[in-house]
């Protein structure tokens, strides 16, 4: 068995602030046309999933084809790049890495060749069992290339695809997994998509004038002309018709309770994907009107962080308004959208620096008045600690800040690289202690309840380990908040590869 990829330069890594975007998958099949720039343009939808890799494998009916890079979607494929990737069917993905190396080793999607033909595989996700599993696999003679948990998952499947078809070998290998996973799997010329029992990362299907897609967030139908038809089912797998003619559902498992992210509609999807059948800017917007029926102080002006507060702060704006409270939405803090990475940032005070070169206040929007200032989320502290010294600079005479999420206490370990207990400022601080380490005059977050009731969900389908400190899945050392069956990763028989 042969996987790939190579080795690549190992980059650096992201310290600033925020929670880091996942990954995102897309899948497709055509009747009688090239998938591959479709697959491009769908990648450069999901761009804010990830940017440190991007990669495309297209089956032609007789061979597989793959080309993955480091880098942004626009650098990593060339026009002969693109015209290289034969075939009317194709996977993508591009990656920000939140378990594995930061190298090409690691980069998606996953390759395999073996006796029962090819396979590729994207993951956005991250199973809490990997070790487990590539263990087991070693002793059986499986070579490993990476130290991602997409691999594992890929010659897991590849082993159980020399016993049966693709639908069942998914099932296996799905039987011996555990954490989150969206998929997007094509072996030879079949395409499936699969997402974990719990739902804890979002896929959709939709369709296309000439074939079907499978993607991380409807705003990838969008870019291609198609139509959404629906999320894609826990515990469920799509697979699509080689000739895109059509697709195959199966039920594979099912649970009780689902595990959905509340974080994608908070933070990391775009406002305009639909996931779990909400749009993600109208639940931004009623998680604003909470936020100010929770908590709202009657400011001279609401403003947004950039860009991922604008939402939040509208429907505050608009709640205000509709209790005849005069508060203005105004863009006080402009961002500059051609600033680098805050990683190339060699020192502490260069990369504090950042925050002022990507966002710069208007001084006449906020000099002498009281600031209400909207964030999704503080993880670490510093940025709103740098923006609410910014403001003050600018001459606000007062600055109160609101988040549209409940205080992040615990790391996340599902598929985003969040920050550990020891980095998290609400890990060891109370809201007060908060307020006062980011120098706000008054701190409010949103309520748990708040959150899921914006959703259309109860908390209990909800995944809030990263605020709870209880987790759907079985992490070693770590609470959960469910009855969990963690699969057993032994019993494989030695089999010929």
């Amino acid at each position: 068995m042969q996987a790939g990829h190579g080795d690549g330069a190992e980059a650096g890594h992201q310290t600033d602030d925020e929670p880091r975007e996942k990954c995102g998958v897309v899948g497709v099949s055509l009747a009688d046309r090239a998938a591959a720039r479709p697959v491009y343009y769908a990648l450069y939808a999901l761009q804010h999933r990830g940017q440190d890799s991007a990669g495309i494998v297209t089956h032609d009916g007789f061979q597989q084809h793959d080309h993955v890079s480091m880098g942004l979607v626009g650098d990593a494929f060339d026009e002969d790049d693109l015209a290289d990737l034969a075939g009317a069917t194709g996977i993508g993905h591009v990656r920000y890495p939140t378990a594995g190396s930061v190298n090409k080793s690691c980069a998606q999607p996953f390759t395999v060749s073996f006796n029962s033909g090819s396979l590729g595989l994207s993951h956005n996700g991250n199973l809490v069992n990997a070790d487990e599993i590539r263990d087991e696999l070693a002793r059986l003679g499986h070579a490993f290339t990476s130290d991602g948990d997409t691999e594992v998952i890929a010659h897991d499947l590849a082993r159980n695809l020399l016993d049966g078809d693709l639908l069942s070998a998914v099932e296996e290998t799905m039987g011996r997994i555990h954490g989150s996973y969206s998929l997007t799997v094509m072996h030879d010329d079949r395409v499936v998509g699969v997402r974990d029992p719990r739902g804890n990362r979002p896929l959709v299907l939709g369709e296309l004038d000439d074939g079907y897609v499978l993607a991380s967030e409807s705003a990838a139908i969008d870019v291609l002309d198609g139509e959404l038809l629906r999320d894609v089912r826990p515990g469920e797998a799509i697979l699509l018709d080689a000739d895109g003619e059509g697709y195959e559902s199966r039920q594979l498992f099912e649970v009780d309770r689902t595990a959905h992210c509340f974080f994608e509609h908070v933070y990391f999807a775009r406002p305009d994907s639909v996931i779990d059948g909400t749009l993600v800017y109208e639940a931004r917007r009623e998680l604003g009107g909470a936020l100010w029926a929770e908590s709202g102080v009657d400011t001279d002006v609401v403003m947004p962080v950039p860009d991922s507060g604008r939402a939040f702060a509208s429907g505050y704006a608009d709640a205000a308004g509709a209790d005849g409270a005069g508060v203005e939405f105004a863009e006080g803090l402009m961002k500059n959208r051609y600033v680098g990475r805050t990683f190339i940032m060699p020192t502490q005070d260069e990369r504090e620096r950042a925050v002022r070169l990507k966002l710069n206040p208007i001084r006449s929007t906020v000099e002498g008045k009281s600031v209400t200032l909207i964030d999704d989320s503080i993880v670490r502290g510093t940025t709103s600690t740098q923006l609410v010294a910014l403001l003050r600079d600018a001459g606000a005479e007062s600055v109160h800040v609101r988040i549209g999420a409940p205080q992040i206490n615990a790391p996340c370990y599902f598929g985003i690289d969040m920050a550990t207990r020891e980095e998290l400022i609400a890990a060891d601080r109370t809201t007060e202690e908060i307020r006062d380490a980011v120098g706000a005059d008054s701190l409010s977050y949103l309520s748990v309840d708040a959150v899921a009731d914006a959703l259309g969900e109860v908390r209990e389908d909800l995944c809030l380990g990263c605020v709870t400190g209880e987790y759907p899945y079985d992490v070693d050392g770590e609470a959960t908040d469910r009855d969990v069956d963690r699969p057993s990763a032994g019993g494989l028989a030695e089999a010929d590869d």
